[in-house]
């Protein structure tokens, strides 16, 4: 079996990368990600050392009928298989969103009793990152949880960077480098300045 995210060699500097929220919110699309990985691309980035194209919240719809996660066909046609063969075609990595709790924070299905059929099909998609939010956890210890996609990322058969991003909730500097890659300490931040 492949190691944990914490100890493996994943990450071992800050990702550099793209992330969709702060511009798109819930507009995210194929067409957009591949105009940023086309981006990244053209205007130097990748040379410089950025590689990841990150899709957040909203990218996901229901489950089947299965529990399988599924992809807003709408908004991203060709599927997320696709997708990554497009990104990794230009030599970057594509990272994809989900919530540690019952749901995002958009309300679209979390991973909550679902991490390993989630990571499975992550890895089996090609995704290269995950960012785990903390929305609708009420009740939910985060060392847990996390640990809980921590362990099915390990078993996915990929290797995935596991972004914890639980804004702080019981200081993830403690147990967050035996869980995943990184972690995030605060709340979202923005570019407004007062």
């Amino acid at each position: 079996s492949q190691e944990s995210p914490a100890t493996s060699a994943l990450a071992q500097t800050p990702p550099m990368g793209w992330n969709s929220w702060n511009k798109f919110a819930c507009n995210v699309s194929e067409q957009l990600i591949r105009e940023m990985a086309d981006a990244i691309v053209a205007s130097g980035m990748k040379d410089a050392g950025y590689q990841y194209v990150n899709i957040d919240d909203c990218w996901q719809v229901s489950r089947d009928a299965n529990g399988n996660i599924v992809a807003d066909s709408g908004r991203f046609p060709s599927g997320m298989k696709a997708l990554a063969d497009y990104v990794h075609g230009k030599g970057l990595k594509l990272g994809i969103y989900t919530d540690a709790g019952r749901a995002t924070c958009e309300k679209r299905p979390g991973t909550y009793n679902h991490e390993v059929q989630d990571a499975k099909i992550y890895a089996e998609w090609g995704i290269d990152y995950v960012k785990v939010d903390w929305c609708n956890s009420q009740g939910l210890d985060p060392e847990v949880q996390y640990a809980k996609v921590r362990d099915a990322l390990a078993e996915a058969g990929r290797p995935i960077v596991f972004s914890i991003c639980d804004w702080g909730v019981k200081a993830p500097w403690r147990w967050g480098p035996k869980t995943g890659n990184l972690w995030r300490t605060t709340g979202d931040i923005s570019d407004k300045y007062g």
